[in-house]
């Protein structure tokens, strides 16, 4: 981990509170990422960890508090303006098109990224052309980096749950994401998978240079993998820093016990 360049701050927010009717989600919370780190997110169920993924990516609009994204500062942000500024998220329950290959699934990451009219790509014309082929270049390159060559026109339904994960990563890429959003990546997964996407997480980190916010259940992982953590509780932050220093608060102590940790 130590060779590599953590940048200056690229995603900042500020004083965060959800609200839903009188129940609130997030209390004033705030940390930053910076960019090229994998910057966690913990807690135990219920602590507003999606919550706060949900306001990241505009799905949610927080009550309270500013995202600046790039020195852009957003009350709220939209999805669609959100995956256009280049932060792309893959989702706890796999929101693949489960009829459709995986070389299908990925390039359907791509969309965003196809500037050529639809008639231009009806009628395949000269520059369509040349964009529709760099884009199968490039995600033929995500499918030769994740190793799913072998499944390229399987449909996603009939893959294993691991591999179902990875292609849902792979769309995520197919985005040229800046900031990756990954919601329990590793959720029901076996030891094995684990281990797998753990590898993949690293490597989309390192050379494709991609900045990381991870919400993760696994403790152990998450202190394998994070260059820093945050750890929410009940909707409020309790934690934030390096993963040692994580580790031995007091307060993240208490809210892990007597959970499966």
């Amino acid at each position: 981990m130590a060779h590599k360049k953590i940048g200056d701050v690229i995603l900042d927010i500020q004083n965060i509170s959800l609200r839903f009717g009188g129940v609130k989600a997030l209390t004033d919370i705030s940390f930053n990422v910076r960019e090229h780190e994998i910057r966690s997110i913990i807690g135990p169920n219920g602590a507003g960890k999606s919550s706060m993924l949900n306001c990241i990516n505009g799905v949610y609009t927080p009550s309270e508090g500013s995202i600046t994204f790039r020195g852009r500062t957003f009350g709220h942000m939209n999805s669609r303006q959100v995956a256009e500024m280049g932060v792309a998220r893959t989702f706890q329950n796999l929101a693949l098109f489960k009829g459709m290959s995986v070389i299908d699934n990925i390039m359907s990451g791509r969309n965003l990224k196809i500037k050529s009219g639809i008639l231009m790509q009806a009628l395949r014309l000269g520059p369509a052309q040349r964009e529709e082929i760099r884009h199968r270049e490039f995600v033929e390159h995500i499918i030769d980096f994740l190793e799913i060559q072998a499944y390229r026109k399987t449909p996603v339904g009939q893959l294993p749950y691991g591999l179902q994960k990875r292609v849902d990563l792979g769309r995520a890429l197919a985005m040229e994401p800046q900031v990756l959003l990954l919601d329990e990546p590793m959720a029901g997964m076996n030891v094995e998978e684990k281990q797998d996407m753990c590898r993949f997480i690293l490597d989309v980190n390192d050379e494709f240079g991609t900045t990381i916010v991870l919400i993760e259940h696994d403790m152990g992982v998450v202190m394998d993998i994070s260059d820093r953590v945050v750890v929410l509780d009940y909707g409020k932050k309790i934690g934030d820093g390096a993963p040692d220093e994580v580790r031995q608060n007091e307060d993240v102590i208490r809210a892990y016990l007597g959970t499966s940790h």
